[in-house]
């Protein structure tokens, strides 16, 4: 496809893929001209109803469109009456609907050929169970002529005397259903509290309770239903957040709040509708209804957390970026709209600083780096990548605006973790082959055997797709250890390949050829993609030599990589390319989706929950945003890996043309303090 100008932009979302479009193009075809897989069986006959989309309507100024429903070709009397029927008025089906202008498109999960794989699954923990939630089974005074402690007085003196339980509030829920529980119980009801206020009642005995623990992440949000009796954990469910409509950083969807006249209100809509529905699938999935869930914790970034309280984030878009609370919260699921048990408790685990929020204290929970000797660097990346540094001594935390690209936005072939994603790469410095290796098939590249005179069992399960976040930091690296780019990400423009062409009049490297590919046409890594990759890894180490600066921590022990991406991510690669300071490759290591496991955590000792709360206060916080050494870390760190900074542990491994400068001067060491 020759892209003009002058043609309309559309923009596929949750994936991500954009590209221009003539006007006239249908939907369906433009989703495939860009390899966004949408399901469509009938071939635009109207009646397969597969290939829904939504318009997202509003300016987008991170992508510099306006988006609208008149962008689109009208809709014909028979779409409309087929839309209303399935009860998806708002959407239109992409087989037929027109492009005629800039466009921000969101495929909805049951429309999407391919499904997102989301990599968030939950650790491995030991968790001593102490949950806020218990149900307990009593034997109530029965009410007698003349007695007038009424039944929940009754009750409260049987939980007292039989349980020791000191309960000093009941909701009203519960007491709607106090007095017919006691007559069908005969007097013996389960009670459910909630620390000291009784949330259900219930006639007989019953033991079953649930929790929910959720990681509302910027692009994926993960839910974990456990059992409060046991500790079990029962099911995951995830899925994207689909405020990714809305902006995929940060910075974009406090715009869209600020800017857009009901944006708070659709994004808190939209992720309520998500957690609802993450609820009911992880509900299904254990066999029990939703309204046996008692009780939520969430993690989640401070932009996140407050559009799901439905705060306005908009004072965290500029200094001091304060936010409306950093204390843990705790709220009645149904006041937000979650269709939990009516009485349920929602628990918001505390924030440290206004970027640096209650995910970051789950991952303090789940790592406990605040009980080792060893200086422990914890990076939890994502498209606001959240950093800790520190021992049992003292802890420092900052927040680094990394954006997208790690995650595959920002990147021409960019995409999301999805089969035919390519995640690994490998280039020959001797020759500059590319093999690579896509999810969903096993095999490498250059074993694949592709024509119509193959078996179809023997060819790739998925063809490339595009490239996501782990590939991302694979090529840029092998292109680097090649001698493809340089140390300062510039293309070697002297060598010529096959592999080396020009796109836009700039330099690219073809990683997979058309043949290789789901859409006929070879995926490139430009001189903007690598660019898009340095600025990112460049604010994650800035921020992390930013906290050693601070500390006085002249070296690091052990680094610890959370959140899926980390999870994926070759320590190997993360060293060639400088993501993070030199430390030996072995004393890497991945722990998942901490955040999640720390809400787990939260959500199954209620003493943890105290602990979050300490802890937080305790960490010092550095705003990397107003830090005056700040730019000059981050210029330093747009090298590969690093303008100054030694790395021993990749002698014999970089290319000679990467020889780093004399190791940086002694700074002033800085006092390594406690505080808040």
């Amino acid at each position: 496809m020759v892209e003009n100008a002058r043609d309309p932009l559309v923009i596929f979302m949750p994936s991500g893929r954009r590209g221009r479009i003539p006007r006239g193009q249908t939907v369906l075809a433009a989703a495939r001209e860009l390899g966004v897989a949408i399901e469509s069986v009938c071939g635009g006959r109207l009646t397969c109803n597969k290939c829904r989309v939504r318009v997202e309507q509003g300016q987008f100024a991170k992508h510099g469109i306006t988006s609208r429903d008149d962008h689109l070709s009208p809709a014909s009397v028979e779409e409309i009456a087929l839309l209303e029927a399935l009860g998806s008025p708002e959407m239109r089906l992409s087989c037929v609907a027109q492009v005629q202008g800039d466009l921000l498109l969101f495929v909805p999960p049951e429309s999407r050929g391919q499904q997102q794989v989301i990599r968030k699954a939950a650790g491995d923990q030991t968790i001593a169970l102490d949950p806020a939630v218990r149900r307990v089974t009593a034997l109530v005074d029965r009410a007698e002529l003349g007695e007038h402690r009424g039944d929940w007085g009754r009750l409260r003196d049987a939980l007292a005397e039989q349980w020791q339980l000191d309960a000093r509030r009941i909701d009203l829920h519960a007491l709607r259903q106090l007095q017919p529980a006691l007559r069908e119980g005969n007097w013996r009801v389960t009670a459910t509290l909630w620390h000291d206020e009784v949330i259900d009642v219930s006639p007989g005995y019953e033991r079953a309770s649930y929790g929910l623990a959720v990681d509302v992440g910027s692009t994926t949000v993960a839910a974990y239903l456990c059992d409060l009796y046991t500790g079990e954990l029962l099911a995951t469910e995830a899925a994207m957040n689909p405020q990714v409509s809305y902006g995929e950083d940060l910075m974009s969807r406090i715009s869209y709040a600020m800017t857009e006249r009901s944006g708070l209100d659709k994004m808190h809509r939209a992720i309520i509708d998500t957690l609802n529905r993450l609820a009911a699938a992880a509900a299904r999935k254990a066999g029990i209804p939703p309204r046996q869930i008692h009780e939520v914790v969430f993690a989640g970034n401070t932009t996140m957390i407050h559009i799901l309280l439905g705060l306005s984030p908009v004072e965290l878009g500029a200094a001091p970026f304060a936010l409306a609370s950093r204390d843990p919260l705790d709220v009645k699921a149904r006041d937000l709209g979650l269709h939990l048990h009516p009485a349920a408790n929602a628990h918001v685990l505390p924030s440290q600083a206004g970027h640096v929020g209650a995910d970051n204290v789950g991952v303090l929970l789940a790592v406990e780096p605040y009980r080792g000797d060893e200086v422990t660097l914890t990076v939890d990346v994502g498209t606001n990548a959240e950093i800790l540094l520190g021992c049992r001594d003292w802890h420092f935390s900052a927040s680094s605006p990394t954006g997208p690209a790690l995650e595959g936005a920002q990147i021409t072939f960019g995409m999301r973790a999805a089969p035919g994603a390519i995640e690994r790469v490998r280039i020959n410095p001797e020759t500059l082959e590319a093999r690579f290796r896509v999810i969903g098939e096993p095999r490498w590249s250059d074993e694949w055997q592709i024509g119509p005179e193959v078996p179809a069992e023997e060819q790739p399960s998925y063809l490339a797709a595009g490239i996501c976040g782990s590939g991302i930091v694979e090529v840029v690296a092998e292109m680097f250890l090649a001698g493809v780019i340089s140390a300062d990400g510039r293309f070697d423009t002297s060598r010529q390949h096959r592999r080396l062409r020009r796109v836009g009049g700039r330099p690219a490297y073809i990683l997979a050829t058309a043949e290789q590919t789901a859409m006929g046409k070879p995926i490139v890594i430009t001189q903007d993609d690598v660019r898009n990759v340095q600025l990112a890894k460049a604010a994650l180490y800035a921020g992390a030599r930013l906290l050693m600066n601070r500390s006085g921590a002249e070296r690091i022990d052990h680094v610890v990589l959370a959140g899926a991406f980390g999870s994926y991510i070759d320590p190997h690669y993360a060293l060639v390319l400088g993501l993070i300071p030199d430390v030996a490759p072995e004393q890497i290591s991945a722990v998942g989706n901490a955040a999640g496991d720390g809400a787990r955590i939260a959500l199954l000792n209620r003493q943890k929950r105290a602990e979050a709360a300490e802890v937080a206060r305790w960490v010092r916080y550095v705003e990397t945003a107003v830090d005056p050494d700040f730019q000059e870390e981050f210029v330093a760190a747009l090298h590969l890996p690093h303008a100054r900074d030694p790395f021993p542990h990749l002698e014999g491994v970089l290319p000679e043309s990467a020889a780093i400068g004399p190791p940086r001067a002694r700074r002033r060491r800085h006092p390594r303090q406690k505080g808040g």
